[in-house]
């Protein structure tokens, strides 16, 4: 599904999107919200920034894996070296993908390809 979303042709950004809660993000990650219907995506790393321990992490790997059995799906941050910062149970989503990895330093979150 990957594919479908024609996600490997971002390799960078052009313009630069401003989350009400300060964060910038990518052409990406909008185009991947837009596409997606998961502006909540962005909305959930954007509020976990607010928490010490995910502001002291300046490199986060955000993975969102869905089980496409019952919809439900965890989203888990990671330091970049596999270490977990925390998880986060949905109790639903449609999202398209069966897993997404993002990721999230110097205040902006990308697609891994925009790194």
């Amino acid at each position: 599904m990957n594919e479908d979303l024609h996600l490997e042709q971002f390799i960078g950004t052009e313009h630069w999107y401003r989350h009400f809660t300060g964060i910038t993000y990518t052409d990406g990650i909008k185009y991947l919200a837009d596409k997606t219907g998961s502006h909540w995506l962005i909305d959930l790393v954007a509020s976990y920034q607010c928490k010490k321990k995910y502001r002291e992490q300046p490199f986060q790997v955000w993975i969102l894996t869905v089980n496409k059995k019952d919809n439900t799906a965890v989203v888990r941050a990671e330091d970049g070296n596999g270490n977990v910062i925390g998880t986060q149970k949905i109790s639903y989503t449609d999202f398209p993908l069966p897993e997404i990895k993002i990721f999230f330093t110097d205040n902006v979150l990308m697609l891994t390809s925009e790194y």
